[in-house]
């Protein structure tokens, strides 16, 4: 189904609605492997986190997993905040608009998939690997 936004950007609500339908469209045992992480849509990611990466260009990120990632957790720490797969709505609306090849719908996917990725402790070079075995 494709999203119709009227000739208008879709709005931070229409963008987290997107991703709520792209995490519905993924399947099942993958859903509960995730468990409760929560997906945010901001316009920009802050300056803090631009920083902290040392990214000068906030259309420079579309997306970011925040939390202790499945792979380093333990039952004997102490219980952190919930893990969130932050979706960034301008670089995304931008590098959809520059790319034209895929639709919004799959580009929101692709970016929720690959910071779920991050939240099941595997590495950029990882999620690439399986991305290129996966087409």
């Amino acid at each position: 189904m494709t999203a119709r936004f009227s000739g208008l950007a879709p709005s931070l609500d229409d963008m987290a609605a997107l991703a709520e339908a792209a995490f519905d469209r993924l399947p099942a045992q993958f859903r509960q492997m995730t468990g409760h992480v929560l997906i945010r849509v901001d316009d920009f990611p802050d300056q803090e986190t631009l920083d902290a990466l040392e990214i000068e260009d906030p259309f420079d990120l579309t997306g970011l997993y925040h939390g202790v990632d499945l792979a380093h957790r333990s039952v004997l720490d102490p219980e952190t905040q919930p893990s969130m797969v932050l979706l960034y709505r301008r670089p995304i609306l931008d590098e959809w608009a520059a790319r034209g090849d895929v639709t919004l719908e799959e580009l929101v996917g692709h970016v929720l998939v690959h910071e779920i990725g991050h939240h099941f402790g595997l590495s950029d070079d990882q999620i690439e690997a399986i991305e290129a075995a996966a087409d």
